[in-house]
């Protein structure tokens, strides 16, 4: 029994990596079009915004947090970034850099705000983040009408295109934010100090961690990076619709969980969520390539997740 749960351990702790390599080899060979090139890039491009937002999110998690509102974030950075560079108010070079400048800062606030009432006011991150989450959409709304921003710029659109040197600018943007958040986990005194906070917050107090200013700058990193997740969906469709980001948060949880971050914080890497949310990402595009119905990926994932969660108690136990 001992053995078992000793090779369940080792399971929790790597076997996402292995999975990962088993299910793109099986995925080769069972589908005829899995591996050409063409759709691996537009599995990479499609999925990069998902995966930023799961950078941001394995930081909330590694606390022992979670943040609901980034996919509300989403929305509101693309509306924002859209509204910006619609017009004729000043050149088109002008009003893309101001877009993109200003849906950066819209997350950075939402994410700040967040770390603000977790900290200060004593709210719980879930209320929180829940809170923000039904902010910001019904900002979005109200400030829409619940109608897509349109008319932007050919230039705007042509940074999100899904021709092969836009793709790989995304897909490589992607993964740079992906080794910075590693160098920053594993290098720096800040990365260090998440861990000890989603370990043992009380201890971590009395090291000498600022634990309130460590949740702030965790719950801001998590929404810039929601912005940027916003920004990437905005140019991709060249408009900002309302509708952007629904159910993002769950995805990007699902990729973090499922990539082997404990929900009870403390224990984890950006690169099993890379690993995490690749897997989901090419599990649904080979049910696409079959032909399955898209509410059998939701299935799919969502028994993932609970797998994810049932190997995370071992982990814990270790």
């Amino acid at each position: 029994m001992n053995a078992f749960k000793h090779a369940l351990v080792i399971l929790a702790r790597y076997g996402i990596f292995v999975a990962l390599a088993i299910e793109f080899v099986l995925f080769s060979f069972l589908s005829p079009h899995f591996f050409d090139l063409g759709n691996q890039v537009n599995v990479l491009h499609q999925n990069a915004p998902i995966l930023v937002l799961a950078v941001g999110m394995t930081f909330v998690i590694l606390t022992a947090g979670i943040d609901l509102s980034v996919g509300s974030v989403v929305a509101l950075t693309a509306v924002v970034t859209a509204q910006i560079a619609v017009g004729d108010w000043a050149p088109v070079g002008v009003r893309i850099v101001g877009a993109l400048i200003g849906g950066g800062i819209v997350g950075a606030i939402c994410g700040c705000l967040n770390g603000l009432v977790i900290t200060k006011v004593r709210i719980p991150p879930f209320v929180a983040t829940l809170a923000m989450m039904l902010i910001a959409k019904g900002a979005v709304l109200v400030y829409t009408n619940a109608r897509t921003i349109s008319g932007l710029p050919d230039e705007f659109g042509a940074i999100g295109q899904s021709s092969l040197p836009h793709a790989l600018f995304h897909i490589v943007t992607t993964l740079a934010l992906f080794a910075i958040a590693w160098v920053i986990l594993r290098f720096t005194p800040f990365g260090k100090h998440v861990y000890a906070v989603g370990n043992n917050p009380e201890a971590a107090h009395l090291c000498g961690i600022r634990v309130s200013m460590v949740l702030i700058g965790v719950y801001l990193l998590c929404g810039s990076l929601a912005g940027v997740g916003g920004l990437m969906l905005s140019t991709q469709l060249n408009s900002g619709d309302p509708k952007l980001g629904e159910l993002d948060e769950l995805e990007a949880i699902a990729a973090v969980v499922v990539g082997g971050t404990s929900l009870m914080g403390g224990r984890g890497s950006v690169w099993g969520t890379l690993a995490g949310g690749l897997l989901i990402a090419y599990l649904k595009n080979y049910l696409t390539l079959e032909g399955l119905p898209f509410f059998w990926q939701k299935i799919v994932v969502g028994v993932a997740l609970i797998l994810a969660a049932f190997l995370d108690r071992f982990r814990t136990e270790e």
